[in-house]
């Protein structure tokens, strides 16, 4: 009597074929995995959120911030528990705090501190996740590893078996051991590629935030004197010179008299 035949178009080599082979120990090499890897792209894409909202708030904060009469009206506009606004607010704190020293301080000093600490909160916040994504894209490959010399074992246990090396007897956890190498790669290779891009732009996000703390800073001290470039040219509305009348864009002076 004859075994029947596999169904046509089932893999016997497959992932879910060498899974079965190879037991406990492969089932939980591939779930450690899977799980990794949803945690790796869950974090990618929760930051990139964070990220992008941060990056919209900058923008804004550029062309509406900076057009206010004072810190108070300029907060105003920006959205409630964004990372600008929380600078602003953490300034306006310092500001009023430092009045009420009783030992004397320097307020340039109190002022960059304060601003320092408010800055350095925000980006801790958006590093957090990161470290999870590192120790993922350099753990897995070895997770994998692990399953691969379960594989190899299990084979060389077939072959000692059987007494010869034959293609049938090592097939199966030979093709489980290179499977567990590939999904090793598979989940460390994303995540290390996710750690390095978040982290490009966390220093991005660093740098405009560190040039809004110091343009913060700068007003302050000076009252209300010193504004970033961008907002003094905006203010300045430019205007056409006495006796001038324009003609099809162009602008003609009248003629002024010469001085004797």
């Amino acid at each position: 009597m004859t075994t029947p035949a596999a169904p046509a178009g089932e893999n016997p080599y497959g992932l879910m074929a060498a899974l079965e082979q190879g037991g406990a120990i492969a089932w939980a090499v591939f779930i450690i995995l899977v799980v990794m890897s949803a945690a790796s792209w869950y974090i990618l894409f929760v930051k990139l959120f964070e990220q992008q909202k941060i990056i919209n708030q900058g923008k804004r904060a550029r062309t509406t911030f900076w057009q206010s009469a004072n810190l108070r009206e300029g907060a105003a506009k920006l959205e409630k528990n964004s990372a600008y606004r929380q600078i602003v607010d953490d300034a306006v704190v310092a500001q009023e705090q430092h009045s009420k020293l009783t030992d004397p301080i320097d307020q340039h000093d109190w002022m960059l501190g304060s601003l320092a600490r408010s800055q350095g909160a925000i980006q801790s916040k958006l590093s957090t996740g990161l470290a999870l994504l590192a120790t993922v894209g350099s753990v897995s490959p070895f997770i994998g590893l692990f399953g691969t010399v379960i594989g190899i074992y299990r084979a060389l246990i077939k072959i000692g078996a059987a007494g010869q090396a034959s293609i049938d007897a090592v097939a199966g956890p030979v093709g489980e051991a290179l499977i567990m190498t590939a999904l090793g790669l598979a989940v460390a290779v994303p995540a290390v590629m996710a750690y390095n891009w978040l982290q490009r732009r966390n220093k991005a996000i660093a740098e405009e935030m560190a040039r809004f703390t110091n343009d913060i800073h700068g007003y302050m001290m000076s009252n209300g004197s010193v504004k970033p470039m961008t907002a003094t040219r905006s203010a300045a509305k430019p205007t056409a010179p006495a006796g001038t009348v324009a003609t099809g864009g162009a602008t003609t002076g009248a003629a002024s008299p010469k001085k004797l």
